[in-house]
């Protein structure tokens, strides 16, 4: 006797935990017009059909499913006729199908997520209807005088539904963080090109859920796949954010405006149309004096052809720059940063060491860089001949 009670416990406790990870769903139409009802899960953004039923002749059927997350489920009668269940293991899910089309009217018992999505598409639903019945009246009046007295109400009618609309979904998010109905929430559109979420402020409503579902549901595809969207959202926000900040910042143009030896600002760009040499260098390096005396040679022979250098010092002491400047009658233009120190136009200009120098064309576009010695006199025999 004592065997067969253990034996019977040990059936229950077994059955309890069956009944733990199963959802049972019992519909009925109380129409006639269908004959077989379907069933699919919704993984994220793919539909996977899984199962079939006959509906019997009292207008009843049933599914029985196994999980261990909630899950979004489609109890349908063709693809674009369908009602979506939020199903959680353990759940006795009824459903009542009163009219034509499943979508429109039906009931729900059994299933607080599933009650919750019905919710939040009833008040999308009457939304819509509110844009719908603004959209005709504009049309009607559309060419006609009344549409100057009109428009302005109507606009003013048409963001006042759809802000209320969005703050209605805010605070079913806030009342319903823990339900995966928030997703459906976040998700919602009032068309196909209007979002009830759409401003990047919005990512933290996507933070709230994706935080709270993924604590609590560690394991669900639903919930990780959230996290993966907040996560793109919040990186496409910060390049939006840079690409703006970019399009606003002060331009930076590479054109140097700095003093000769005699204080007198020289543009750069002001020397378009002929090919120009821009030169980092310092009066105390023995490697940079060494090349002027190459380019001395160089600027004789070119500059009446079109070639110009403009020599930027990096000399830390002007009057040092100015002496050698002199010392070694350099003729062509020689300037030097307005803060020698910080050193700005080189910073542009990336210069890590000196001598170093671009070469530009007619146009003001750079056709060489750290030319120096044999590979300078190269370019230079190609862009003006022997």
């Amino acid at each position: 006797m004592k065997r067969i009670a253990s034996l019977f416990l040990f059936v229950l406790i077994l059955t309890g935990c069956t009944d733990k990870n199963s959802i049972r769903i019992n519909g009925n139409f109380k129409t006639k017009d269908h004959k077989k009802v379907y069933l699919g899960r919704i993984d994220v953004d793919t539909y996977v059909k899984l199962d079939s039923a006959k509906i019997k002749r009292n207008g009843n059927f049933s599914f029985k499913l196994k999980g261990s997350d909630p899950e979004f489920y489609e109890i349908s009668i063709s693809p674009t006729d369908f009602v979506t269940l939020l199903a959680v293991p353990g759940e006795k899910i009824k459903l009542t199908f009163t009219g034509k089309n499943i979508s429109d009217e039906y009931d729900v018992f059994g299933s607080e997520g599933t009650s919750k999505l019905k919710m939040l598409d009833i008040v999308l639903a009457e939304t819509k209807r509110k844009i719908d019945s603004l959209r005709t009246e504009y049309e009607k009046v559309s060419n006609s005088p009344e549409l100057k007295a009109k428009e302005e109400v109507l606009l003013n009618e048409y963001k006042l539904t759809i802000k209320n609309q969005r703050n209605s979904s805010i605070k079913f998010i806030l009342a319903n963080m823990n339900s995966f109905a928030s997703i459906k929430a976040l998700y919602q559109r009032i068309d196909d090109n209007t979002s009830v979420f759409y401003d990047s402020h919005d990512l933290q409503f996507f933070k709230l859920v994706s935080d709270t579902l993924n604590f609590h549901y560690p394991n669900s595809k639903q919930a990780k796949a959230l996290k993966r969207d907040f996560e793109k959202g919040l990186n496409q926000m910060f390049l939006a954010k840079i690409e703006n900040a970019a399009k606003n910042a002060p331009e930076i143009t590479l054109d140097p405006n700095l003093k000769d030896i005699n204080g007198n600002r020289v543009l750069f760009s002001s020397l378009k149309g002929k090919y120009v040499l821009l030169s980092f260098w310092a009066s105390v390096s023995d490697e940079c004096v060494a090349e002027n005396l190459e380019f001395k040679q160089l600027y004789k022979t070119y500059k009446s052809r079109g070639f110009e250098i403009y020599q930027i010092s990096l000399d830390q002491d002007a009057d040092t720059w100015k002496r050698a400047v002199k010392f070694d009658e350099l003729s062509w233009i020689s300037v030097i940063e307005d803060d020698p120190i910080k050193a700005p136009t080189a910073r542009l200009y990336n210069i890590q060491v000196i001598p170093y120098n671009y070469l530009y064309d007619k146009q003001g576009k750079i056709i060489g860089k750290d030319l120096h010695g044999k590979n300078l006199q190269l370019k230079l025999t190609q862009l003006f001949g022997n």
